[in-house]
Order: C-alpha cells, then sequence, then structure tokens
C-alpha cells in the first residue's frame, strides 16, 4: 500500500463537490443510515457525506495523523481498507475516494468494502493519465505530460482506473450499477494561494519532481532523461515564479473523477 502524505491528499481532495455534488446521486445518500468513508484521510469527502445525508457518517484510516484532523468533523476508527474492523453488513453504505489507484490489489479492497456493507459500495476514482492542463507558461503543460507519463511506467498501482473500476467490482461479486464522471477543476489565479506559491518555489528548484524520481526511474526512463526533464522542469518553475511576481500566472488543471457504485449480492450467505 502507498503511503498518503498530507500534502498529497490536499492536491487530490480539496475543493471537490463545492460546484456540483451530482455525481454523487447514484449513492442515494438521503436514504443511508450509515456510511463508512474508507482511506478517508482528513476527511474532506466524510464532511460532503455527513452535509448530505441524515444518517450516521464513520471515517476510516491507517494514518493517525490524518485521522486525527477527519475526527474533528466525523466519528473515526483506526483501520486497514484490506482488514476493516467492523463486523459484516455494519453499514449500508461504503465509500472511497481516491484510494483504490494506490492499492496494489483493489479488489481486495472491494471485497472487504463488500463485507461490511448491507447494500451499497460506491468508489470515486480517478484517471491520472487523462490529466488536462491549461497553463499560461507555455511549457509546463507539455512538461506536466511527460513527467506524469514517466509516473506512470514506474508506479506499481493503476492510477488511471477511473473509469474501468467496473470490471474490479465485478471482479469481486459486487453489482455495477452506474458509473459518472465528475471533472474535478483546480484553478490557480490572482491573488495566489499560500499553497499555490510553495508549489511554484518547489518547481523552481526541482524539488517536487524529486519527490517522485525513484518511482520514475523504476520505469523506462533513463537518468540521464531524468536529469534532463528535471532542468526543464526548474526552467518551467521559475518561468511560473516570475508570472506570479507580475501576477499574470494562470492555470487550469481539470482530473476527471468516476463515481462507480455497485450493490451488494443479496443472496449471499
Amino acid at each position: 500500500m502507498r503511503e498518503f502524505s498530507e500534502s498529497y491528499l490536499s492536491r487530490t481532495r480539496d475543493g471537490m463537490w463545492d460546484d456540483s455534488r451530482t455525481a454523487l446521486e447514484p449513492l442515494a445518500l438521503d436514504s443511508r443510515e450509515r456510511i463508512l468513508d474508507v482511506g478517508c484521510g482528513t476527511g474532506e469527502l466524510s464532511r460532503v457525506l455527513a452535509a448530505e445525508s441524515a444518517g450516521d457518517v464513520i471515517g476510516c484510516d491507517v494514518d493517525l495523523d490524518l485521522l486525527a484532523t477527519a475526527g474533528e468533523h466525523v466519528p473515526v476508527v483506526a483501520g486497514n481498507a484490506l482488514e476493516l474492523p467492523f463486523p459484516d453488513d455494519a453499514f449500508d453504505l461504503v465509500v472511497c475516494q481516491a484510494l483504490l489507484i494506490n492499492l496494489p490489489d483493489p479488489a481486495t479492497a472491494l471485497a472487504e468494502f463488500a463485507r461490511v456493507s448491507s447494500d451499497l459500495v460506491a468508489a470515486v476514482e480517478p484517471d491520472n493519465e487523462a490529466v488536462v492542463i491549461d497553463s499560461s507558461v507555455d511549457a509546463e503543460d507539455r512538461l506536466e505530460r511527460r513527467a506524469r507519463q514517466a509516473y506512470l511506467d514506474g508506479v506499481n498501482t493503476d492510477v488511471t482506473l477511473g473509469a474501468d473500476a467496473c470490471s474490479a467490482f465485478e471482479a469481486v461479486g459486487l453489482e455495477a450499477l452506474e458509473t459518472r464522471r465528475y471533472d474535478h477543476v483546480r484553478t490557480i489565479e490572482p491573488p495566489y494561494s499560500e499553497s499555490a506559491l510553495v508549489a511554484a518555489r518547489r518547481k523552481a528548484t526541482g524539488a517536487g519532481l524529486s519527490d517522485d524520481r525513484r518511482t520514475m526511474l523504476s520505469g523506462t526512463l533513463t537518468e540521464a532523461e531524468y536529469d534532463d526533464l528535471r532542468g526543464s522542469w526548474r526552467e518551467m518553475g521559475r518561468a511560473v515564479v516570475e508570472q506570479m511576481e507580475a501576477r499574470e500566472y494562470h492555470r487550469e488543471e481539470a482530473i476527471p473523477f468516476f463515481v462507480t457504485v455497485g450493490r451488494v449480492d443479496s443472496r449471499r450467505e
């Protein structure tokens, strides 16, 4: 299982569902009595679930530091997604967001979700290969696509799972009911947030790319190609910082997420 840092979770989840919650409609949240959010992290999705449902929402995560933040908003329980600390049929909806893409064997987790659910299982997962970036720095989209592909080649989990989650559901006996797409759009424009400024500085130093160096080199990327990419990346980062200083930098990133909902087989023993 990959480690989940708070900064990773923030980049992946912050701001989701602020503009529209239509893609969550198949979860029938208004009729749920007991909901489990697995891999809840700091509780971004848990808060949405609690706002949309009159039922009880429980957050579950293996990271105690992240769980402490989630616990400020909903009741939480420490636990591993592959061995949930709950009895069979304890919930009528078990859901996760940006979790399965980080697991080497997502089907094992889904089987565990189905065990503790009496009705529905849902997964909100991105397709990280289909991210689209529109930036005022011409080189940014091209370099991010190059870096993303190198990362995808080296990672040992399916970070493109997204729209194909139905097959994983069906593999564990869940009846796939529906998949809806939700495009999570993040915009950076003046006035810049502190997190945006930090991200720009990390690009200019190459620090962000260095975090993924080992994964990139586990794929087809060579050391020389990585060094070339890092040099171009730092140059691009300096251009981002310069445009920010002039308040001219704009960036829009669209990440496609797919909400897949399945029903537990009522005939199971």
